[in-house]
């Protein structure tokens, strides 16, 4: 299931090195804690909840508020992770780095590291690969993605944060997902979505009211969809209505009528098929997708063909569907910009070792384990 999305303002720049290199460290710590503790799964459902992860971060020391929490602070996490070590591999990244999470995910399932069998690391790929597309397709909330963060066991279970970029308001907007619970990446896969601000029109097909909307779009690509072009405008395959005819003004004394005035000529939305769209569609018309996930899945199925057909679908059969944006509306070392105070190195480094003590500790008895848990307390 998706179990959160978080919005934050777009900064620029690095961390330090002198601060990432302690956010290493740290992490690797409170990983390496919370496994010892609570296993593997627990590790996936705290990376999977968008609070935890923000506290998480803060705790790093990165800023508060900023964009970077998302990619600094799994920057981090995969460098502090050691697959061999917790059984948890960290694969992909922001940019290009996210472009290479199949080959990751396939390098570390063919290292011997764990035992994935060829179809266990398929499913794994498909799942990045579909978390992608439905934040980037199925939610047409604006944000595009440019980080894409995939954290997978030793027995297949997954977490995903990525992160998109709104042009517009300079904001970026974080999606968390956890493989546990998940039955269907197309149909309400979202625990929650978190935000500040809530979006006006957002088609959202993963909504359970657009249900009807993704089985009409499946069978109008299934039909043959030479028959689709009809509704779109020849010169610009854009979507169009019908002309309204425009009332004549009502007397002042009489109060006005219900009215509806348009232009004589108006595109709905935006819909352009894109490059190559009908290409797209006699493909997948071949294909013959079986549900709206495998459409969702082809190659070239992406947001302008998703709403194109929404459109489509709302427009001959009154399968309207969800147009609701799905959003809904802590510090402990400092923050990288001196916000709410500058990172006490000092204080940083202590937790470190606390902590680094309490797992040594851990590994040694149970008495030494409480006396650095004790410690860390006295010390807080």
């Amino acid at each position: 299931m998706k179990t959160g999305t978080v919005n934050l303002p777009l900064h620029y720049g690095r961390a330090p090195r002198w601060l990432f290199d302690r956010m290493v460290k740290l992490s690797h710590e409170i990983t390496r804690m919370i496994i010892y503790e609570y296993g593997t799964n627990e590790f996936l459902h705290r990376i999977a909840d968008p609070y935890w992860f923000q506290a998480f971060s803060c705790v790093l020391g990165f800023d508060w508020h900023s964009s970077g929490t998302t990619t600094t602070t799994c920057g981090a996490l995969k460098m502090a992770i050691d697959p061999q070590e917790t059984g948890i591999a960290v694969a992909g990244g922001k940019g290009r780095a996210s472009r290479k999470t199949p080959d990751e995910i396939r390098a570390i399932s063919e290292s011997g590291l764990f035992s994935l069998s060829e179809a266990e690391t398929d499913e794994l790929i498909y799942s990045s690969r579909m978390s992608a597309k439905v934040d980037n397709t199925c939610v047409q909330d604006g944000y595009q993605l440019y980080h894409h963060c995939f954290i997978f066991t030793e027995k297949g279970d997954w977490a995903v944060v990525q992160q998109g970029m709104n042009d517009e308001d300079r904001y970026a907007r974080r999606y968390h997902w956890l493989s546990s619970g998940l039955e269907r990446f197309v149909c309400e896969p979202h625990l929650g979505i978190c935000c500040d601000h809530v979006g006006g029109e957002v088609l959202d097909m993963t909504a359970e009211v657009s249900e009807e909307t993704r089985k009409t779009s499946l069978d109008l690509v299934k039909d043959d969809p030479d028959h689709l072009m009809r509704y779109f405008r020849s010169d610009a395959s854009q979507m169009t209505l019908f002309d309204f005819d425009v009332l004549p003004n009502p007397s002042p004394t009489t109060p006005p009528p219900p009215s509806l005035t348009m232009p004589a000529h108006h595109p709905v939305l935006d819909c352009d098929l894109g490059k190559q769209g009908w290409k797209v569609l006699r493909n997948a018309y071949e294909l013959q997708p079986e549900s709206y996930e495998e459409l969702l899945s082809l190659a070239g199925m992406g947001p302008q063909k998703v709403r194109a057909l929404a459109l489509v679908s709302d427009l001959i059969y009154g399968t309207e569907p969800s147009w609701q944006d799905p959003a809904t509306y802590s510090f402990a070392h400092g923050g990288k910009d001196g916000y709410p105070y500058p990172v006490d190195r000092d204080t940083y480094d202590q937790t470190i070792e606390v902590l680094r003590d309490a797992i040594e500790g851990a590994e040694i008895g149970e008495k030494e384990r409480y006396q650095a848990i004790r410690r860390l307390g006295e010390f807080v």
